[in-house]
């Protein structure tokens, strides 16, 4: 008999909290977190953020002070942020919510290392 893959995470509440510019999610396998708007942006799934080949992609910068408009249902699989300075490309799988939230402090430091490498500073979350 095939081993069967327990089913994927998938969020049981995303709350748009607008005053804070952060999104709290919550998903089905425990897993939880508030994600800020800047982490949120900087780190869509856009290609025009991650590229269109190997490597980290594209470095986005100045957006401390981004919020997310409105969130878009796709399917039942995704939801499309859309932010306040016009992008709305990104689509935010179940499995990219899930490992934007797992692994943000490890993703927020390399963020920060990168702009380092750029002379570029922004204060921590």
């Amino acid at each position: 008999m095939p081993d069967r893959a327990s089913p994927p995470p998938i969020p049981t509440a995303l709350t748009l909290k607008r005053g804070r510019r952060e999104l709290a999610i919550e998903f089905t396998d425990g897993l939880s977190g508030v994600l800020t708007a800047e982490y949120l942006r900087v780190h869509s799934p856009s290609a025009e953020v991650t590229g269109h080949g190997v490597g980290e992609g594209v470095l986005v910068t100045d957006k401390e002070d981004v919020a997310i408009e409105r969130i878009e249902p796709v399917g039942r699989y995704a939801v499309r942020l859309v932010f306040d300075d016009g992008h709305d490309t990104g689509l935010y799988t179940w499995p990219i919510l899930h490992e934007l939230c797992r692994d943000r402090e490890r993703k927020w430091q390399r963020y920060q290392a990168r702009l380092a490498e750029r002379g570029r500073e922004q204060p921590a979350q």
